[in-house]
């Protein structure tokens, strides 16, 4: 089958989609912790500046937990890139990155400026997540390639082609679309500490916006550009991933939450020496070895920058956690102690653990300590991932609450759209009560 035939199926899949029962439940917690985790991410230094820089002028999209409304654009922008600014998004093993991240904040801010009916935005959303997704299990990318802003568009496109009413023919052409609006981003940028890498997500959603509006003004095509686009320029691509069963596996199912803010490589490492700690004897640690699968051996860095840099160095994250228990949006980047454990810390592949990939990504960990004893822990895959160690809403509600200390009541707004959004007769108003209160009474 053809990328344009694969497309043309996924198109009229989407123009009819509902939210089926078996996945309700699943889209309102991802829907919780992506609403949350934006909040989180929109309330550090960098993102408030940002916002001030943007001159965004008033309109119907909410800046969530920002304590304003604005145009549909800015929202859908400023929203992706506070959502992946902590590295606490939501993400899908089997998509190999953040089906939710590339579409919920366009579909959101879509939502709102059209006074959706909450059925649709919940099927909106569910459509940009499962697209999303099959585009990711399609796409092998090329080693060195971040897969922020790339295979993610097209999901971007289909929930709001699916807002739009758009029908079969003009959501497989939106979708197609979005496929050649990729963005050629290089892993590095993320490890180098460029925040041009959050950028890319703020992309993924307006380009998923233009493609959807697009299709619905008649100037968009189904050609099968992303056999083009995600594969002869940007790695390989595999159509018939896009259709392998549809409507009866869910990929929202299987995704993971994340409990540290760091690259979702470097958790099951955190989670096996924060499963150490209680039997950490008293001599100090002389090195940690690390043996990781080849996607995240890579990570190596011990000399970071700034945040975004240090959350995808394996050594601070592991140093940060055998020292203080806990890999936060808060955690020190300039801890003499972490400083100095971090360069005692050794990351190396294994092909064991290569080889379980997708289904695992697991990590093995061993301490040595002074008086010569050794500690070695293996685990399969993050804690927070759907098959291994789920967290449900009571953890979520908990890990924010602890990033929002002062807008516990927006965590539970969110917590309550997650819930009500399917039943609602108009989503606009519940959306805009995201933005929280100004920002001014913050301060």
């Amino acid at each position: 089958m053809t990328a344009a035939e694969s497309t043309r199926q996924l198109g009229a899949w989407v123009s009819e989609l509902d939210t089926p029962d078996v996945v309700r439940d699943r889209l309102a917690l991802v829907l919780l912790d992506v609403l949350g985790v934006t909040a989180v991410g929109a309330a550090q230094p960098e993102q408030r500046a940002l916002r001030a820089a943007w001159r965004a002028p008033d309109g119907p999209a909410p800046l969530i937990g920002a304590g304003r409304s604005v145009t549909v654009d800015a929202a859908a922008f400023l929203n992706g890139m506070a959502l992946v600014s902590l590295e606490l998004d939501e993400g899908n093993k089997y998509a190999k990155g953040h089906p939710a991240a590339h579409g919920f904040p366009a579909v959101l801010a879509l939502a709102a400026d059209l006074d959706s009916t909450g059925a649709d935005t919940a099927a909106a959303l569910l459509a940009a997540y499962e697209v999303a997704s099959r585009f990711g299990r399609a796409t092998s990318l090329t080693p060195g390639a971040h897969p922020h802003g790339s295979w993610g568009v097209p999901g971007a496109a289909a929930g709001c082609a699916r807002l739009l009413g758009l029908d079969a023919e003009q959501t497989a052409a939106a979708i197609d679309t979005a496929a050649g609006m990729a963005i050629a981003g290089h892993f590095d940028s993320a490890t180098t500490g460029n925040p041009v890498r959050n950028a890319w997500m703020g992309a993924s959603a307006t380009s998923g916006l233009a493609a959807a509006r697009m299709a619905a003004a008649g100037m968009a095509r189904n050609t099968g550009t992303a056999a083009l686009s995600l594969g002869t320029l940007l790695g390989s691509f595999d159509p018939g991933e896009l259709t392998a069963g549809l409507g009866t596996r869910w990929d929202i199912q299987h995704g993971y939450f994340k409990r540290h803010a760091s690259c979702s490589f470097t958790h099951p490492a955190a989670d096996a020496v924060l499963a150490l700690r209680g039997e950490f004897p008293a001599a100090g640690i002389t090195s940690i070895l690390v043996e990781s699968h080849a996607l995240g051996a890579g990570l190596t860095g011990t000399d970071w920058t700034n945040r975004l840099s240090a959350m995808f160095s394996t050594p601070f994250v592991v140093a940060t956690a055998a020292l203080t228990g806990r890999v936060g949006p808060d955690s020190a980047l300039d801890d003499p102690a972490v400083q100095t454990l971090a360069r005692r810390v050794r990351l190396v592949a294994a092909d064991d653990l290569t080889a379980r990939l997708p289904a695992e990504r697991a990590a093995r960990v061993t301490v040595a300590f002074d008086d010569g004893t050794t500690l070695t822990r293996e685990v399969p895959n993050p804690v927070g991932d759907a098959d291994h160690h789920p967290l449900g809403e009571d953890d979520l509600v908990a890990l924010l609450k602890t990033w929002l200390p002062r807008q516990p009541g927006l965590v539970d707004r969110a917590v309550a759209v997650s819930h009500e959004l399917p039943g609602l007769a108009r989503a606009g108003d519940a959306l805009r009560g995201l933005a929280g209160p100004d920002e001014k009474e913050l301060n």
